[in-house]
């Protein structure tokens, strides 16, 4: 894979929609090579629910997507393992209090950490509230 770049982005894809996909979509638009490494149940209950859909079912339907061209495992909140592991070029990341990147990478290991535009019509927040919501009714 000489002279492509890398691009490395993370997420947890839990109850994947629309946000998700543009964020990937900007990422890909970044370089050649997508790897969308996703969060494990484990990591992401450190700092927020255990997702809904297992781990396994998160990686295939974000490998199904066009856009994506590898996934691969990430064991916590922070990349910085998995930076040093696949070496991208670009790291980025559409959401993240005070415009941080979450689990505080290591940023000197990327040429570029690029924030991808966070849209917030939609979110597995947002889906989770209103099937609460239908279902009270």
């Amino acid at each position: 894979m000489e002279n492509i770049i890398k691009v490395y982005t993370y997420a947890v894809a839990d109850l994947l929609h629309i946000g998700h996909l543009r964020a990937f979509r900007q990422a890909k638009a970044l370089g050649d090579y997508l790897i969308v490494g996703i969060l494990t149940d484990e990591a992401t209950a450190v700092y927020k629910r255990i997702p809904i859909i297992p781990f396994e079912e998160r990686c295939a339907m974000v490998q199904s997507l066009k856009c994506v061209d590898e996934v691969v495992r990430q064991d916590s909140l922070d990349p910085t393992e998995n930076l040093k592991k696949y070496r991208p070029d670009i790291l980025t990341h559409s959401h993240g209090e005070n415009g941080e990147f979450p689990g505080n990478p290591d940023l000197s290991l990327v040429k570029k950490a690029v924030r991808t535009e966070y849209y917030p019509h939609q979110s597995t927040t947002r889906i989770i509230n209103k099937i609460r919501k239908t279902k009270n009714k």
